[in-house]
Order: structure tokens, then sequence, then C-alpha cells
């Protein structure tokens, strides 16, 4: 069961959070919701991500935790604005606003890739609304304009619109030039951003917002936030992802308190690929800020 929250981020931007598993019932099975003052967890996913990509976890999490996923702005069922702002400090003042509407501080932070950045940067900002992070594969250092450059020709390289699901779990899947080796995971995780039209079947957000979005972070190291955070914080990082052990190591060594994890057999999307193996990897983790 997913229950849907509206909250307002910078801006005046409709956003939607979802918080997972039963109504409120103090349970010890995964998936039986805990009690409403329960620890606060907040999850925020990556680029093109939305916030169904955290289910399992967060239904896991809710045994002991208010887990809440948000859809970022751009993303999934939040507001799209054509005009709107798709900077880093929205992107956290979005987060900032979610925790405070939805009383969830001090919380743990749980972010993938662009939302792990996102998360960082708000445990710099507000280390009184965080109490511990979680960073999935995402790297500190700059990527550079050319990386940017990548990003935009494998957009224009999509085969939009897509004929069925299928379409797109295979093109994902299997067909992608960026695809190694074939990756049912994958496909999936891109078939859960996709939505029906009358054509076919396109990605709920737009392109282009993806990009004005990563233009904001790519250029620049965000090595100093990460020296910022004050609370535990674990770097997770899958053993195929886009973060490297080395720069992954130096990131536990920069950050204050820092822990780092690794999951075999996983790349980018750690918590696809490898669902039980990132579960038991960051549990651990939860369990010892539920006893500070």
């Amino acid at each position: 069961m997913a229950r849907r929250i509206d909250v307002t981020g910078a801006d005046g931007v409709r956003l939607a959070a979802w918080e997972f598993g039963d109504p409120a019932k103090a349970g010890p099975d995964p998936g039986e919701a805990a009690a409403p003052d329960a620890p606060g967890v907040l999850l925020l996913h990556g680029l093109m991500g939305r916030a169904s990509h955290w289910a399992s976890t967060a239904r896991r999490l809710s045994a002991r935790h208010r887990a809440v996923a948000l859809d970022q702005r751009g993303h999934g069922r939040s507001e799209k604005p054509p005009e709107g702002a798709f900077t880093r400090d929205a992107y956290v003042d979005d987060a900032e606003a979610a925790l405070e509407q939805l009383g969830l501080g001090p919380a743990v932070l749980i972010g993938h890739a662009m939302g792990a950045l996102t998360a960082w940067q708000l445990a710099a900002k507000r280390p009184d609304l965080i109490r511990g992070l979680v960073i999935s594969d995402m790297r500190a250092s700059a990527l550079g304009g050319a990386s940017q450059r990548e990003w935009a020709e494998w957009f224009t390289s999509w085969p939009v619109p897509f004929a069925t699901l299928a379409d797109v779990r295979k093109w994902f899947g299997e067909d992608d030039p960026w695809v190694e080796r074939p990756n049912p995971a994958r496909g999936e995780f891109y078939a859960e951003v996709m939505a029906e039209s009358p054509d076919g079947w396109r990605p709920v957000f737009d392109p282009g917002q993806m990009l004005r979005s990563r233009e904001t972070w790519v250029h620049d190291a965000h090595w100093e936030e990460l020296a910022q955070v004050r609370c535990p914080a674990l770097v997770v990082r899958g053993l195929d992802g886009e973060l490297g052990r080395a720069e992954a190591q130096e990131m536990v060594r920069v950050l204050p308190r820092g822990r780092y994890a690794e999951v075999a057999d996983a790349g980018h999307l750690i918590h696809y690929d490898q669902p039980e193996a990132w579960l038991a990897a960051i549990e651990p983790f939860l369990d010892s800020l539920d006893g500070e």
C-alpha cells in the first residue's frame, strides 16, 4: 500500500510524496507499518526516477520507520512546470520542505545518484533535520561537459514512442548501447517511468528538463558539502556501478562520520539489481542510528 501526501516545494511547486506500509500498527514484520512517531526516513530517487522505485525498500523499512519516498520536481506524479527552476537549490529546498511538512525530522535521508547529492547537500545545510545519510552510487567529483553531451546524444537515441512496455524493457535491458550485458532489472527500472500515450509509450518526464537538472551539477565537484555533513553517513557502491572504489573510499574519508559498503553483482541501480544485498548493506547502518 502507498498513500499519497501532497507537499508544496520551493516556488510553490506541487510535489507528490508516498508513504509505504499498511495503516499504522506497530509490528515487527516487514510491510507492517511502524507507529506514526517512528523514526522518519525520506527516500530520494535519481535523475529520471520516481518514488515507486523505492517501493520494496520503503516497505521493508516501514516495519520500524516511517518511510516516505518523494517524487522530485519534474519526476513521477510531481509537477513539471515548463519554466520551473531545475537547479540544485530547488531540489534541496524541495526535500527540506518535504521533511518539514511531513514532520519526518530529524530523519535519515536515503538517496540514489542525483537524490544522494540532494541528500548530502541538505544534510550540510540543515544538520538539525538529518540524523543519518545513505549515499547510493553518486560521485562527488565533477563529470564535465563531455558527460553532458553524451547524455544529450543518448536521449536522442531512444526509439520513442515504444510500441509496448515489453519493447521498453528490451531496449533498456538489452539493446541500449549503454548496456554492456543484458540487464532485466534495468529494463524494469525504465518501464516504471513510462506512460501510455495515443501513439505508444513515452517517458513521464521531459528529457529537456532532465538535462537542465543535470547541467546544474555535472560541471562542479561536491567535496566541500560532503565535508560539512556532521551526521553518520554510509556510502554504498555497486561493484559495477558509476562510483569507483577509490573515489567512494575518499568520500568516506572526507565525511566526518563516513562508513563504506559495496554490493557485489550490482551496477548503478543497486536497489534494483540486488534488492536483498542492498537491504543487507543499509539495515545495519540504520540499526546503529536507532541505537544512538
